[in-house]
């Protein structure tokens, strides 16, 4: 079961990556690495920033194991949607309001000019948040039930609708293209919602609850899991925000730059670190549930043995071929051969950090599937506080490429503080014996 569910999920996200790429090969051929689409970026990295953290992140984290326990379940999902997704409407809407506000924050080294063109792109992107927590809420509903394809390969919907977007205006002015880039994402979005919707009416989960004698005791158990989840997710993310607010003081193209290597990077940690912990946290969870410690070991036993050897492997590769991976990806139109020395250079800082960032995710959820959120919150703040304070001593003397550093070793802290949480003898013993 655990291979078959970490085999669906990489290879629905092998299949959205590669359409990815491809998305990123059109985008950096037909923008370049620029004021437009550092802009997009910019505008693009909120709503993910958000993504990330509360619906994908935190929100599965703290819902799979409260849904498990609840009792009444349809009761219990109903309530939680409801309020998560009014709060996200009503927070988009401020967004809109104050776009030129928000994105003078998000972007601090943007002159005037430049906000003016990126705070209407910011405001049609946010959209993209609400939408994509309608479709976690339904994913995690599915997870439960160890569906996962729809969810895995649903990501696609989202690449291709902003490949067509690229292609119908190549042609057109840049900053048009920004437009035509930002209604994509929401048109992606639309159809991510409308696959999970046909899933879960086909798995019979699509029921909403009268909320009559409606209790509070576990919607309660679920925000205070949520919150600390929400903090506890937030580590990676806010690195990389964090990575393109600096680099807006740095000459223009760095955001991008940080960008494409970011995406390469991904790759290897979404199809095998990402795949892996969503197939395995239902399983830890339920087996935590029944008092059942053991396969729980063995499960993340086996886990950390095919990932270790996978990440490996993509680091030495990548490392190795930085430039000719860049090269082959990107360099072409726009983007020129300096273009691709920069980009490489910071996949490799990135890289680094692959296999520490990658064990340490699989490791969290033995922290998550016994509610100990608020304990991982308070590993993964120490290890942004480090992220900062790395970034800040290398971003003068080595640019861009310091903050891809300063993220890997912020990584190498959140591995270890992980594992000296989880027990190091008990980690030593899981793999000795």
């Amino acid at each position: 079961m655990l291979i078959k569910s970490i085999f669906t999920n990489s290879s629905g996200i092998l299949f959205s990556r590669i359409l990815g790429f491809i998305r990123d090969l059109l985008t950096a051929s037909i923008l370049g690495a620029n004021i437009y689409s550092d802009i997009f970026f910019v505008a693009f990295k909120l709503p993910n920033l958000f993504r990330r953290i509360f619906a994908e992140g935190a929100f599965t984290q703290a819902f799979i194991p409260a849904y498990a326990k609840a009792k009444h379940k349809i009761r219990f999902s109903s309530m939680i949607f409801l309020q998560l997704i009014g709060f996200l409407l009503i927070l988009s809407i401020i967004v809109t309001l104050f776009s030129k506000l928000i994105t003078k924050a998000i972007a601090l080294g943007f002159d005037d000019k430049t906000i003016d063109l990126a705070a209407p792109l910011v405001s049609i992107n946010f959209y993209y948040l609400p939408l994509i927590f309608i479709v976690t809420f339904m994913a995690a509903l599915l997870q439960y039930k160890n569906h996962f394809a729809t969810t895995a390969f649903s990501t696609a919907l989202l690449n291709l609708s902003l490949i067509a977007a690229l292609l119908i205006s190549k042609n057109l002015d840049k900053y048009e293209i920004t437009y035509y880039l930002s209604y994509a994402v929401l048109i992606g979005g639309l159809l991510q919602v409308l696959a999970h919707l046909i899933a879960v009416k086909k798995k019979n989960l699509l029921k909403i609850s009268t909320f009559k004698k409606h209790k509070k005791k576990e919607e309660n158990r679920f925000y205070k899991s949520f919150f600390a989840a929400t903090i506890g997710s937030s580590t990676a993310h806010v690195s990389a925000f964090l990575d393109t607010w600096l680099a807006s003081f740095l000459v223009s193209g760095s955001i991008s730059y940080l960008y494409y290597a970011n995406r390469v990077f991904q790759l290897p940690l979404a199809l095998f670190a990402i795949a892996t912990s969503i197939a395995l946290f239902p399983m830890i969870a339920k087996a935590i549930k029944n008092s059942d410690e053991q396969k729980a070991l063995r499960l993340l036993k086996k886990s950390t043995i095919i990932l270790f050897i996978l990440l490996s492997l993509a680091t030495l590769i990548g490392v190795i071929f930085n430039d000719l991976i860049i090269w082959l990806l990107f360099e072409r139109g726009a983007f020129t051969q300096e273009d691709t020395q920069n980009t490489a250079l910071i996949l490799t800082m990135y890289l680094i950090g692959l296999l520490p960032f990658g064990i340490a995710k699989i490791f969290s959820l033995w922290l998550y599937s016994h509610e100990k959120q608020f304990l991982a919150a308070k590993i993964s703040m120490k290890a942004l506080a480090w992220n900062i304070l790395f970034s800040l001593a290398l971003i003068i003397p080595y640019e861009a490429a310091g903050l891809a550093l300063a993220s890997t070793l912020s990584g190498f802290i959140l591995f270890f503080l992980t594992i000296k949480e989880f027990g190091l003898r008990k980690f030593l013993n899981l793999f000795t014996k």
